[in-house]
């Protein structure tokens, strides 16, 4: 489970056998998680977190959005 960045106390992954799935990336904070497709942009789900920290997390990954594509097709060999 490559962890791809750890900023604010949440840490954004993906799994390893994830590859037969679209892109996308986990995020965890303490008790809670979330995944967000990155292609095209999308929740899937957020669980625990509050508005303000979904807020924040979406602003993180349109910040990192080309940091976590190309880490997905460089470990899924896309």
């Amino acid at each position: 489970m490559p962890t791809l960045l750890r900023i604010k106390g949440y840490r954004f992954f993906f799994w390893s056998e994830e590859s037969n799935e679209p892109a996308h990336i986990h995020v965890e904070k303490a008790e809670a998680n979330a995944k967000v497709w990155l292609r095209p942009l999308d929740d899937d789900y957020f669980y625990g977190f509050k508005p303000r920290e979904i807020k924040e997390i979406k602003e993180i990954i349109n910040e990192n959005l080309d940091l976590f594509n190309s880490k997905w097709n460089e470990y899924h060999g896309e």
